[in-house]
């Protein structure tokens, strides 16, 4: 997937507001990206484009199927996952689940053991009858991942899925997404403002810059997989933690004292 000279510009009569400035990158199939920056920054709106869910005001998106070598039409090939989960309340579990495979027409017996088989893989196969007001936020979470996981599609867009959480489930939801990414190795975009938890998760970190969001600079994370939170201990964690801060710092500042000036 590569995104050239992609830009978008907000338009809003009198003014006009550079979300994103030209920004050129090849994600890697299979890889796990983190966008790290400050708010506002355009990491959000990245996805969004990247996702089909808002149209580029410059540049181009390609993204070719892995298997066949084919070009893919923006959108079709990826899910995305948002702070707020959009569960359907009146639906149980295993509907949620199942909700894709039944607007496109597949019968009960079969997208129910479909679902029951990817509610089996993230630890909810007890749960499948319960609704989202009888979980906790960390399994409605999971939830939403067996949801996406069930379209199939092989680009995972995630805005910051896991902010809302407290600190201990958040840890929890970080090491079930590492299993279920080494199990299937879907290509995930994954927005985050939190350096640990990219560099836990992530393949490279693509720093951006304070508003209008460019690329600063790409860090590799060469950490073997599978991964868990003991990582944090390491020197190597350390080292990658630094490089991350102190790119980020002073873009961090910088998009303060935008806001204060602006105030």
């Amino acid at each position: 997937m590569t995104v050239q000279n992609l830009a978008k510009t907000w338009d809003n009569g009198d003014t006009q507001f550079v979300a994103l400035d030209p920004v050129s990158h090849r994600f890697q199939s299979g890889h796990f990206t983190c966008l790290l920056g400050p708010s506002g920054c355009g990491k959000s709106t990245l996805i969004k484009l990247i996702g089909g869910l808002e149209t580029p005001s410059a540049g181009t998106i390609q993204i070719i199927d892995p298997v066949t070598g084919s070009p893919q039409r923006v959108g079709t090939a990826s899910v995305m996952m948002w702070q707020s989960l959009n569960l359907f309340v009146w639906r149980n579990v295993i509907d949620n689940v199942a909700f894709s495979p039944e607007v496109e027409g597949v019968g009960r017996e079969e997208r129910y053991a479909s679902a029951n088989a990817i509610l089996t893989m993230v630890g909810l196969q007890k749960f499948a009858k319960h609704f989202p007001r009888q979980l906790s936020g960390g399994m409605r979470q999971r939830v939403a991942l067996a949801r996406a996981l069930m379209t199939g599609r092989p680009i995972f867009l995630m805005d910051e899925p896991f902010a809302a959480l407290d600190a201990q489930t958040k840890i929890v939801m970080q090491e079930e997404l590492l299993k279920i990414f080494d199990a299937t190795k879907k290509t995930i975009l994954f927005v985050t403002h939190a350096i640990e938890e990219a560099i836990v998760l992530a393949d490279e970190i693509v720093v951006m810059t304070a508003r209008p969001g460019r690329i600063k600079e790409v860090i590799k994370v060469d950490l073997p997989r599978p991964r868990s939170l003991e990582l944090v201990k390491t020197p190597e964690f350390g080292k990658l933690f630094d490089q991350a801060f102190h790119l980020i710092r002073e873009e961090v500042a910088r998009s303060m004292e935008e806001q204060a000036e602006s105030v």
